[in-house]
């Protein structure tokens, strides 16, 4: 029965590619096609029976297979004078799915067929994306291409320093978040128009860090490098969703704490989201219509500040919790919230639930969220410069702060 269930699998993968291939191939003249549904499905089956068969027996198998497809290439080339190898590199993909099925390693083996099917598919869209891009975004994917995936993995993800506190993996990973969206953001406001992308970038991207957003945005604000509205409206945008996420996770993770934290935070959310809707109505009123230059997609000057500043607060967070311990809870979370407000809730949450009163935990949930909101309008300030736009980006963050600290003061009162 195994033996079935791989060949069966290495079947399937060879069917799945083969009806992408045939149906691309659908409109040509019986006799003219080199390769569809029955071809790709042959060819998973023969990486299945090779995989069992004897490994000098199965490389005889794996080069009558590349021949055949070679020769294919060559008869469709001087039939068509066509130069496209993707056939025959997908023929050979097949086959070594099929080994693979045969192998035993069914999961991975459709998943990667998946994908591979799906590549295919985007034909006409990735044709039409590379036409599209200009040399400064290659130029940028290859830049992003060796801080993410050649630096990153190369560095230790160790502790070290001062109460252990740098681990320089985690700190680099900070400068490739910032990157990451500061170049999804050009793309995005390319493809989508200035405003839109801009926007949609600050939605999606503060659910991976609205620091890194708001970093980015200001940056961009000092260069004058896009919409002014939309970008002071994104920088209030990533710290509502950033609001949102925290009560989420508090609901999920601290239910007895989540009544008083969204207490807390209603005077911040609120004004937050009209501070984000008069930005965009600026936007609007303004003479905001003529076209935008987009600046460099990477710049690294924003990255690595950011990256300096959470090496340097990791130390007196470390130095706190080695220092007050849970008696000191207040100054840790509020310290880890400044980069890391997931971490802060994760923090209480691995606390006993008995530690802390309910309507109090809620409060001291909210320290870390509002230093977070504090740190982000000092950075702003920092980046976009103490002008006018830039007071204009980070005044929604000083006013979240204030109307919820207003707030707490006054749950505290009258409790």
């Amino acid at each position: 029965m195994e033996l079935l269930r791989s060949l069966a699998a290495a079947l399937a993968v060879g069917v799945l590619i083969g009806i992408e291939r045939g149906w691309r191939q659908r409109e040509a003249a019986d006799g003219s096609r080199v390769s569809g549904l029955r071809t790709f499905g042959l060819l998973g089956l023969a990486g299945g029976l090779a995989s069992h068969m004897p490994e000098s027996l199965a490389a005889v198998i794996g080069l009558a297979v590349t021949a055949s497809l070679v020769l294919g290439y060559r008869s469709e080339q001087a039939r068509t004078a066509s130069l496209s190898i993707t056939n025959t590199l997908v023929g050979i993909i097949t086959f070594a799915l099929g080994y693979m099925a045969g192998q035993g390693l069914v999961s991975e083996t459709l998943a990667v067929a998946a994908v591979t099917t799906l590549i295919l598919t985007l034909r006409q869209q990735s044709h039409a994306m590379l036409k599209g891009m200009s040399h400064k975004e290659v130029e940028s994917i290859a830049t992003f291409a060796i801080v993410a995936l050649v630096i990153l993995p190369l560095l230790p993800d160790a502790s070290y320093g001062p109460f252990e506190a740098w681990n320089p993996r985690q700190i680099w990973m900070v400068v490739v978040v910032v990157l990451g969206l500061s170049f999804a953001g050009y793309v995005a406001s390319r493809r989508l128009g200035a405003d839109k992308g801009v926007m949609i970038t600050a939605l999606f991207g503060a659910l991976v860090s609205s620091t890194a957003v708001t970093v980015a945005y200001a940056r961009r604000l000092r260069a004058n490098d896009g919409p002014q509205g939309p970008l002071i409206a994104g920088i209030a945008l990533a710290s509502l969703v950033m609001f949102a996420r925290v009560q989420i996770l508090s609901f999920t993770l601290i239910p007895y704490a989540s009544t008083s934290l969204a207490l807390a935070m209603v005077p911040a959310f609120v004004v937050g989201g009209l501070t984000t809707l008069l930005a965009l109505r600026s936007k609007v009123d303004g003479d905001g219509a003529s076209e935008v230059k987009l600046g460099n997609p990477l710049d690294f000057g924003p990255a690595l500040l950011l990256a300096g500043a959470v090496a340097l607060i990791a130390v007196p967070a470390r130095w706190a919790l080695a220092r007050f311990g849970d008696q000191g809870i207040v100054v840790v979370l509020g310290l880890t919230g400044m980069w890391d407000v997931d971490a802060a809730v994760l923090t209480l949450a691995g606390l006993p639930e008995d530690m802390l009163k309910p309507d109090t935990a809620g409060l001291v949930l909210a320290v870390p969220v509002l230093a977070n909101t504090m740190w982000k309008a000092v950075l702003t300030l920092v980046l976009a410069g103490p002008s006018k736009q830039g007071w204009k980006a980070s005044g929604p963050l000083f006013a979240s702060v204030l109307a919820s600290a207003a707030g707490i003061a006054a749950l505290m009162v009258f409790r």
